[in-house]
């Protein structure tokens, strides 16, 4: 199962560095001819085209066709950037959680998963 998907990055909600994970967020278009995976998270690679760098990444498919993704390693800014996403394998189904901290066990648990 590898799928490819590439486009701009865009301001989120910031709710992903507010929790210690920041992610990229990936423009989608509506009018896209291949469809998407199913909603949930994923393992992969993106790729910074500007920098031709490849990083290991957790990839979540939200509600809406809502892309983001956690860059392994990654520290700088990546807005207006295209990125290719290249997901792997499917980790486990998208889920909405109680809490904050159960969110926060679970991410470090995908992440293990990414490495």
């Amino acid at each position: 199962m590898n799928y490819v998907i590439s486009g701009k990055v865009i301001r989120g909600d910031g709710y992903g560095r507010k929790i210690g994970f920041p992610t990229v967020n990936l423009e989608t278009e509506k009018s896209r001819t291949e469809a998407l995976p199913p909603e949930g998270v994923y393992r992969g690679t993106v790729m910074l085209n500007t920098e031709f760098l490849t990083y290991k990444a957790g990839i979540v498919i939200g509600p809406n066709e809502k892309i983001e993704a956690h860059l392994i390693g990654y520290k700088g800014d990546a807005y207006g950037k295209q990125v290719t996403l290249e997901i792997q394998k499917f980790l486990r189904k998208y889920k909405k959680f109680e809490t904050e901290a159960e969110l926060i066990i679970q991410i470090k648990k995908d992440l293990q998963a990414c490495k």
